[in-house]
């Protein structure tokens, strides 16, 4: 004798068993709270304030913690065909500490909301070595696409103009990698040549 197999009442059970493994899981998630509970006290809540609400988390103390990545596989490329010098790559590791959040700019306070891009004066006194060493890698790393200088106002009564030096994040970057300020993108869109041959390409 053959089985009939109900397809349509499998298909429903393996649902029901899918929207209860979500459930379950919701609940391990939020201190054993269904999603119904929460989506109760939701409407409760935006009843009593007459607002819309969105649940949030509170920040991680670690939100705030300054951090550079190495984009690795670019740098591994790079050693492996010797791209850079050695008092580059000690340059560029001794620098990075130094590179604001999501601007890759090198300034004098990567804390303060008003930090001063560094000239390379400030640069080679922060390193505590000859302004003339900082002055040959960075124009060195400018060639290779590394580093760009931005010019800026010509201050009234003064002969130099302004500068602010910026970081390649496709080697070096403090940010979010998926989120890339679309300026500091455009300040190394003529690097990309350069770097056609590296593996990875942020932008």
């Amino acid at each position: 004798m053959t089985k009939v197999v109900d397809f349509g009442q499998a298909e429903r059970n393996a649902r029901k068993r899918d929207f209860e493994i979500e459930n379950k899981k919701f609940e391990q998630d939020h201190n054993n709270v269904s999603k119904d509970e929460l989506e109760t006290a939701m409407e409760i809540v935006a009843k009593a304030t007459g607002k819309e609400l969105y649940i949030g988390t509170k920040k991680s103390p670690q939100s705030k913690v300054r951090f550079v990545q190495l984009i690795q596989d670019n740098w591994d490329y790079a050693l492996e065909i010797g791209y850079f010098t050695d008092e580059e790559i000690l340059f560029l590791i001794r620098i990075q500490r130094f590179l604001q959040f999501k601007s890759n700019c090198i300034v004098d306070n990567i804390h303060s909301r008003s930090a001063v891009p560094m000239s390379q004066k400030q640069i080679s006194e922060k390193l505590k070595t000859d302004k003339s060493k900082v002055s040959r890698i960075v124009n060195k790393l400018v060639d290779k696409g590394v580093i760009v200088k931005a010019n800026g106002h010509k201050a009234e009564g003064v002969n130099a103009r302004t500068y602010a030096l910026f970081i390649n994040p496709n080697i070096i970057y403090s940010g979010d990698r998926d989120n890339i300020e679309t300026t500091l993108k455009a300040l190394f869109m003529n690097s990309k040549s350069l770097f056609k041959n590296f593996p990875v390409t942020l932008f």
